[in-house]
Order: C-alpha cells, then sequence, then structure tokens
C-alpha cells in the first residue's frame, strides 16, 4: 500500500506543482544561474547511493559536506535559496525520487556517504531496511535541533513502528512544522545538521 501511494500521491503532485516548478527554476535562475537543479549522492535503502534532487540554493562549486560540517553555509547559500530552504520549497524535486521508487514520503532522511560515523550507527539500527523519506519521525520530533545519535534513534523508532497510519500522522505533523517554520537552523548556528 505504500509504494502505491507514494507513486500515485507523488505523479498528482508533481501533475499539480509544476507551475510552482517553473517559477522556482526560473527564480533559481536568475538570482544565480545554472544549474537549477542541484543533485547529490546519498545513502538509500540497503544502504545503497542514490541521487537525491532539490533546487540548487548554494553557490556553483560550494565543498560536498552536511551544513552542520559547512561552517561557510552564511556565505555560500544564494538569496533565493535563504526563502527556498526556510519554506522547504527546495524539496520539491525529490517527489520524482518517491515517483521513481528511491525515497518514499515518509522514511529517515538520506545522509550523505561522508556521514560515517552515523551511517554506521543507521546501519546497527537496520535503518537501511526501509527507503529514506522527504519527511521522517526525526523531522517532526526537532528537525535541526537534534543531535546525529538522536536523530538516528527516532530513526530506529520509526523502523520499528512503521505503518501506513503512522506515515499519514508524520505527514500531517510534517504540514504543520513546516507552516511554522520551526527547528530550522543553517551551517555554523548551534545544532545544526540541515544537509545542503
Amino acid at each position: 500500500m505504500k509504494r502505491i501511494f507514494d507513486f500515485t500521491v507523488s505523479l498528482l503532485l508533481i501533475i499539480l506543482s509544476s507551475p510552482v516548478f517553473l517559477i522556482i527554476a526560473l527564480v533559481v535562475l536568475v538570482d544565480s544561474g545554472y544549474p537549477v537543479i542541484f543533485k547529490q549522492y546519498r545513502v538509500g535503502k540497503g544502504n545503497k547511493l542514490f541521487y537525491i534532487y532539490k533546487f540548487r540554493t548554494m553557490r556553483v562549486n560550494t565543498r560536498n559536506a552536511s551544513t552542520e560540517d559547512l561552517k561557510e553555509a552564511e556565505q555560500v547559500i544564494t538569496k533565493s535559496g535563504r526563502i527556498l530552504r526556510k519554506t522547504s520549497l527546495d524539496e520539491l524535486p525529490q517527489l520524482f525520487n518517491v515517483l521513481t521508487g528511491k525515497m518514499s514520503f515518509v522514511g529517515p532522511r538520506p545522509l550523505i556517504p561522508e556521514e560515517k560515523e552515523i551511517r554506521q550507527i543507521r546501519k546497527e539500527y537496520n535503518v537501511y531496511s526501509v527507503r529514506p523519506g522527504i519527511t521522517g519521525l526525526a523531522q517532526v520530533n526537532g528537525r535541526d535541533m537534534l543531535s546525529a545519535e538522536e536523530k538516528a534513534l527516532f530513526d530506529k523508532e520509526y523502523v520499528e513502528k512503521q505503518s501506513f497510519m503512522f506515515d499519514m500522522k508524520i505527514l500531517f505533523k510534517t504540514v504543520l512544522v513546516v507552516l511554522k517554520r520551526e527547528n530550522i537552523l543553517e551551517g555554523g548556528e548551534k545544532g545544526n545538521s540541515r544537509n545542503p
């Protein structure tokens, strides 16, 4: 049921939000040029790498690191990028990741491969037995305010409790968190671990 929901809803949202995709793409293009879409290797189901897609919010050639380790994030985030990140609109292209089955709407947020320590902890917690998600239990329980270990524990809890109704509850809470713009920090700020 989960995969059917992911495929159907992601396809519908891509169609309905296509004008928004176009507007954001134009804004990013005017603000900071090409490329409009940012792609980056992330760790997915089975501990395998895949490309995640987002609207680009940082300058071209910014070094590959989690924002927690990217202390110069304040200088490399573009003007349009600040708005996109605060509203989470930079995540929209991940609908294509969901459509193709690399991600789900709900699941542990995918790490970059360089985050080796937390990647090993997740492996021990069996987190890679499920698809990564656009949102997850950690994102509605502190997001950027959580340490890597705390996020991994929430990921473990999600794997143990996962169900369709649990996913619906997390999606509903995600909408509230995004609308309130809660627990969003950028590089160099205490407690931040948001990926670029």
